[in-house]
């Protein structure tokens, strides 16, 4: 059925394009959070083991409402690494790195996400999609918050 939920198709597309690519940025980020969770050694092993696995948890949740999101435009969302990789803005670390590295990693990874969240507002604001809206209020909240702490652990 055709999609009649007050917001035009050329806009629905276009919101729906930005949040690919908050889903692939997510995405990325959560595999690299993972990744960081089964590799972190040294003295702050168990706090960023601990830290890291309930990063993940969060992204994962992120991933399905976003996708929903997509879904509820009338798109399809992307859902494989090939087209993730295509769309993501945030690099695939290489090899393993130190805690601190991985730290500093991560606070760009969420950075990144703020910023990929800010740019899809105007268009969902002006076309009054106030769902889309707040979903990208509260993902830039959680990743700025995450940002400013995983920068207090390396001040």
């Amino acid at each position: 059925m055709k999609v009649n939920i007050g917001i035009s198709e050329e806009q629905r597309k276009s919101i729906a394009q930005g949040l690919a690519v908050l889903l692939a940025d997510t995405y990325t980020l959560y595999l690299k959070t993972h990744n960081y969770h089964w590799n972190v050694t040294g003295p702050m092993f168990q706090t960023l083991h601990t830290l890291f696995e309930a990063q993940y948890t969060e992204l994962a949740v992120a991933v399905d409402d976003i996708a929903e999101r997509i879904r509820a435009l009338g798109e399809f969302a992307p859902g494989s690494y090939k087209e993730y990789a295509k769309l993501t803005s945030i690099k695939e670390a290489e090899g393993i790195p130190s805690a601190e590295e991985m730290i500093k990693d991560l606070v760009k990874g969420h950075e990144a996400i703020a910023k990929t969240g800010r740019s899809i507002v105007p268009t969902a604001d002006e076309a009054s999609d106030e769902v889309t809206l707040d979903l990208l209020t509260q993902r830039m909240t959680v990743h700025e918050k995450t940002a400013w702490m995983l920068r207090s652990l390396v001040a």
